[in-house]
């Protein structure tokens, strides 16, 4: 198996979901606990959304914390064993599907928003992905992605390319961590423009204590429906 390729990271998440589960419910992992779990929660209900399609939901935390204030939701995971995990837990609909099950049309019906936290880390599963978002939203709806911020998320030379994958922060019973596929800023507009998305907003949330940006949430809608209403 290539290490730097999108099946080395299934590999990986599929050998770590039962530590990963327990250290998103114990709250282990300080960035998402100060500041990146409220952020994208913010981020979607700012649009007051009926319906939400979680996209590498894993164990199912987002959809647990929509719940109480968004009717439908509905997450999907290539891992199995997140997805017993989030059925267990319950708060909305779960499914195992990868991203090409979803350009497949694997799928059905159409949301407000569409969600992806954190779970964006390939190079061809995501551009597949990017392609196939826009048949899962409604007219009007939004596709919000968080992801680790470009400008301080790697050491390495400030160009796309695959990425030594670490645990650091995330506890120690995690193994054989997972490569990612680094974008700069302007290659993750780039995926937007490309496939149909007009960017309406781009936060970045910053750490309260060494005042850097922790990630950047991109909200994107389609751009016909953009173009309509403006």
């Amino acid at each position: 198996m290539n290490p730097y390729s999108d099946e080395k990271i299934v590999d990986s998440w599929e050998k770590n979901a039962s530590q990963w589960s327990a250290a998103v419910r114990g709250g282990h992992i300080e960035s998402r606990k100060l500041i990146t779990n409220k952020a994208i929660v913010e981020a979607v209900l700012s649009h007051a959304p009926e319906s939400v399609l979680d996209i590498g939901c894993g164990e199912g935390w987002l959809i647990r914390e929509l719940a109480s204030q968004v009717p439908h939701l509905v997450g999907i995971d290539v891992v199995p064993d997140l997805i017993e995990q989030a059925k267990s837990a319950g708060g909305g609909h779960f499914r195992v599907a990868s991203y090409e099950d979803m350009a497949a049309g694997a799928v059905d019906g159409s949301f407000d928003v569409v969600v992806c936290n954190f779970s964006l880390l390939g190079k061809e599963s995501v551009e597949t992905l990017f392609g196939a978002v826009p048949a899962s939203l409604k007219t009007d709806g939004v596709f919000i992605v968080q992801t680790p911020h470009p400008v301080v998320a790697s050491d390495l030379p400030y160009i796309d390319g695959w990425r030594k994958g670490s645990w650091a922060g995330f506890g120690t019973d995690f193994i054989d961590p997972a490569p990612w596929y680094f974008r700069t800023l302007e290659s993750w507009v780039t995926l937007f423009s490309g496939n149909g998305f007009r960017l309406l907003e781009m936060r970045e949330p910053i750490h309260p204590k060494t005042h850097k940006p922790v990630s950047v949430i991109f909200t994107g809608a389609k751009a016909a429906m953009h173009a309509t209403s403006a």
